[in-house]
């Protein structure tokens, strides 16, 4: 199966700057710098068909369409790696082998959409995939390849890397600009949106480390390549899957997009653990409602995977077997979600805890039927907070009333938990 992202690997270590232009590294910005438009690459990234990669799949291209060519002042790009959602853990991989193709993409990039300075807002704990992007940076910067009048071109363009102040909330882009400013982390009011009005009252784009690390491939190769990569029509290119749980090998994977959940789980993953059979899994990470074995069939694309009534989300498929707990599985999550709660709106400040403290009563053996209830209203109610945390933290639960309304039923009347707790 051809690699994109994937294809520069080496066991055990990062490929060298001299290893990933032997292999055909930076071409891509050569070409664009020396005879494509900065129109011309936007349109290239829109006609490829690619949806970000961070969890919404908005279509990039459309996305850096947005941003005012006519609007004075400078504009930004930020390149968010802050990759803190339960399960997920793709940008890390990436980084860490390869960190030639996001700082590539972050130029090409800049020269689209016109801006001279772009910034990673990286995770706090990804120390090595930190140190690998400086010395990236730095490389390319020696290299003519980034920093002034790069190639020759005219263009110049300058990435500094900024270490995430450690809270989930910092990933939302809003949240995300108002860390980078040094202020308190809450999301903001939109409309404005970035496109117009982000960091520093500029216009802003916001993209995830994996949607931007493809965009080397898809200007070299071009949008009808990237297209047929996918494994169905109506998909485009491959995708990052971070598989965890009871499968027998638990990775990251490169796999075309549309692959059926099914086949990802038998194939690349070597299927359940001995002695185990599947009975649930998180399709997108732990913000989206849980897939059955009903669902085994589900192209994994975005368009299919919310008809089927999930999100693709960032692709972290975290696989539970058969004496899984959901309850206690949905309770650990929400949990996470109640703890990195920005406090800066009532339903998520507020809503999050109780939600937990239904979910605590049911696994403990101490719940009611109203509770059942009183969860179906949250599900609903939290729909309406200010950012997208609490409906997110929500997804599980939702899945956990549609597919093992059973599965609470027995806690409540048996007054015990009957599967294994997480």
């Amino acid at each position: 199966m051809e690699q994109i992202l994937f294809r520069h690997n080496r066991p055990g270590r990062s490929v060298t700057f001299a290893e990933y232009q032997a292999e055909g590294g930076f071409t891509a910005l050569k070409k664009a710098l020396s005879g494509m438009s900065p129109d011309g690459v936007q349109q290239a990234v829109i006609d490829s068909g690619m949806r970000g990669r961070g969890g919404a799949g908005f279509p990039t291209g459309k996305k850096w369409s947005f941003v005012p060519r006519t609007l004075p002042g400078p504009r930004w790009l930020i390149c968010n790696c802050d990759e803190m959602e339960p399960g997920t853990y793709k940008d890390r991989v990436l980084l860490e082998a390869n960190p030639y193709s996001l700082v590539e993409g972050m130029v090409l990039a800049c020269y689209a959409i016109g801006v001279r300075h772009s910034f990673i807002f990286i995770r706090r704990g990804y120390e090595q995939a930190a140190a690998n992007l400086r010395r990236a940076i730095a490389e390319a910067t020696a290299a003519g390849l980034l920093g002034d009048n790069i190639l020759g071109s005219g263009f110049s363009c300058d990435i500094d890397v900024h270490v995430s102040a450690g809270r989930y909330i910092c990933g939302e882009e809003t949240a995300l600009m108002n860390a980078l400013e040094g202020k308190r982390a809450n999301p903001r009011a939109k409309p404005p949106f970035p496109a117009i009005k982000g960091l520093w009252g500029g216009p802003t784009v916001v993209n995830n480390v994996e949607s931007l690390a493809n965009i080397p491939y898809i200007i070299a190769n071009g949008p009808a390549w990237f297209k047929a990569t996918a494994a169905t029509p109506e998909a485009a290119g491959m995708k990052l899957f971070c598989v965890s749980g009871h499968v027998v090998n638990p990775a990251c994977f490169e796999l075309p997009l549309g692959m059926p959940l099914g086949e990802i789980i038998d194939g690349p993953c070597g299927g359940m653990r001995p002695g185990s059979s599947f009975k649930a899994c998180l399709p997108g990470g732990a913000s989206t409602p849980y897939f059955t074995a009903d669902h085994w069939g589900v192209p994994m694309d975005f368009d299919p995977v919310a008809k089927a009534g999930s999100r693709l989300g960032t692709g972290g498929i975290v696989v539970f077997d058969q004496q899984t707990c959901m309850v206690a599985a949905t309770l650990n999550l929400v949990r996470f979600y109640a703890r990195e709660s920005c406090g800066w709106c009532t339903p998520c400040r507020e809503g999050l805890p109780f939600v937990v403290h239904l979910l605590e009563l049911i696994e403990s053996g101490s719940g009611s039927e109203e509770h059942i209830g009183i969860l179906r209203e949250h599900v609903q109610q939290l729909n309406y907070a200010f950012c997208a945390l609490a409906p997110g933290a929500m997804g599980p639960v939702d899945g956990l009333l549609r597919h093992f309304e059973d599965e609470i039923r027995e806690h409540i009347v048996t007054g015990k938990c009957p599967f294994i707790s997480i």
